[in-house]
């Protein structure tokens, strides 16, 4: 009986643990990141006429799990960079993901950065932000592009 007790109990502890790490764009909340490839994000931020936000991060990165799971999750920010821009996750270490961190001296993870449609950099960041932190990045870019189309 008590085995049953202890198997009952660490498989609920393990299925809390788990749920607990799973970011909140699983239900939908949050930033929206685009599955494919980076020129196919160019392609499609052309067409929409907007920016785009990079996230390059490493599979191994504490700060960008953090990143994920605090501040990409929230309901404000997601709100906020789905409507302005078209959003990409890349492993910095993996396939494009090297030569994309190459191409823009990407030095540690997580860096965060706003692009143009033709791929110039708007706003660059190196390291952790926090959810105010990431809204008012996300809202500088904008205003950056915004205040130079006028």
């Amino acid at each position: 009986m008590k085995n049953i007790l202890f198997v009952a109990v660490f498989l609920g502890l393990v299925i809390y643990v788990i749920a607990a790490n799973l970011p909140a764009t699983v239900s939908g909340e949050g930033i929206h990141f685009y599955e494919g490839l980076f020129s196919e994000v160019l392609k499609k931020a052309k067409e929409e006429n907007k920016l785009v936000f990079v996230d390059v991060s490493a599979s191994w990165c504490g700060y960008c799990k953090k990143l994920k799971r605090n501040a990409f999750s929230d309901k404000q920010v997601g709100s906020y960079f789905n409507e302005h821009f078209i959003n990409i996750d890349i492993d910095g270490e993996k396939g494009e993901g090297a030569a994309i961190a190459q191409q823009y001296n990407v030095q540690g993870y997580p860096t965060l950065f706003v692009i143009d449609k033709d791929g110039k950099v708007i706003l660059y960041s190196s390291g952790y932000m926090g959810t105010h932190d990431l809204m008012k990045f996300g809202e500088t870019a904008f205003k950056k592009i915004s205040d130079s189309s006028k």
